[in-house]
């Protein structure tokens, strides 16, 4: 290391271990001084105030869990695993949170623990981005409509196009294309109030969807079904002793909304006489993509060969699943 780097890095460390700031303005007109902070920055584990860093960030979780668990075990055993920040552009001793949201707010909550364990890294908007979703995407993947949701509030940040947000979140552009359809036509204030709902895929969210397209009902009636549903199923995690009993909140708000919807639903099941029709085209956005017709025995579904047509095959078995059961459903409230 040279003389001048190492006489900076003292300069600097000087600072910090004396409390005293940097300002912003003598950082930002300085191109060694900015070296320097940032070679101090990546090679140290800093002890922060809570109350110095902001979070705003895009929400890439719907989790409703709060952080008791982890506050107790932090104040238990310490902060094992730092949280990672970024400076302030402006504001001086503020830092902007890149991820570790439930650990700070886990430190923030305590009042045995006072300051945060953090890196400090030297990230523009967009990488701290993608650092957030790398960091959360290699601790649990996310849920069909939490990887939706990020995708439309991603597209309306500014962060990028289409295939941009497929890129980061490592799934194809028509995926992130039905995704945010899904999340437009449901509203994002409902989608928050159902919450993450694990295993709840992309053919059950659709056929909410088409449910909801189907009736008049007030979208925010429906998140006043939603937040019973949570608070019921909440209710039942701790009165209910046997495990396989106990319904993920999420998902039984998925399932008061979805009968909510189907039972108002304007569009019935329609009996088609047994008889042979002429082809019918079916068509997503102006676009021919397939052809349906009856005959004497059965009904046939032809469909263009693509991308489509090739996830359709795959997912056959899961779709046929998933139809049936709305059409007993249906039929059962009729």
């Amino acid at each position: 290391m040279s003389d001048n780097k190492n006489k900076r890095l003292s300069m600097l460390d000087s600072l910090a271990a004396a409390g005293a700031p940097t300002p912003a303005s003598m950082i930002a007109s300085s191109r060694p001084l900015r070296a320097a902070r940032n070679a101090v920055d990546g090679h140290n584990v800093w002890d922060l105030d809570p109350a110095q860093i902001i979070d705003t960030r895009i929400a890439d979780r719907l989790s409703h869990e709060d952080v008791a668990d982890l506050r107790q075990s932090i104040e238990t055993t310490g902060q094992t695993v730092p949280i990672l920040v970024r400076r302030h552009p402006t504001e001086d001793d503020k830092y902007l949170l890149v991820y570790g949201r439930r650990r700070l707010e886990a430190i923030r909550t305590s009042d045995k623990v006072k300051t945060v364990r953090a890196l400090i890294a030297t990230l523009d908007d967009a990488a701290a981005t993608e650092a957030q979703i790398s960091e959360n995407m290699a601790r649990r993947d996310l849920t069909y409509i939490e990887k939706a949701l990020f995708a439309h509030e991603l597209i309306k940040s500014g962060f990028g196009n289409q295939s941009r947000v497929a890129e980061v979140l490592t799934v194809t552009k028509s995926a992130i294309s039905m995704g945010i359809a899904i999340v437009e036509t449901i509203g994002v204030d409902l989608v928050r109030a159902i919450g993450p709902a694990e295993g709840i895929g992309r053919p059950r969210w659709d056929a909410l969807t088409k449910a909801l397209e189907t009736t008049l009902l007030d979208p925010a009636a429906l998140v006043e079904v939603a937040e019973r549903a949570r608070a019921i199923a909440d209710i039942d995690v701790f009165s209910t002793q046997d495990a396989e009993q106990m319904r993920d909140p999420s998902v039984a708000a998925f399932e008061a909304v979805f009968d909510t919807i189907t039972a108002k639903s304007t569009v019935k099941p329609v009996r088609k006489p047994d008889i042979a029709g002429a082809p019918r085209s079916l068509r997503l956005d102006a676009n021919l993509f397939g052809k349906i017709s009856r005959t004497k025995t059965a009904v046939r579904l032809d469909l263009d060969q693509g991308p489509f047509a090739d996830w359709f095959e795959d997912q056959a078995q899961v779709l046929m699943q998933d139809l049936h059961a709305r059409c007993e459903r249906r039929e059962k409230k009729d």
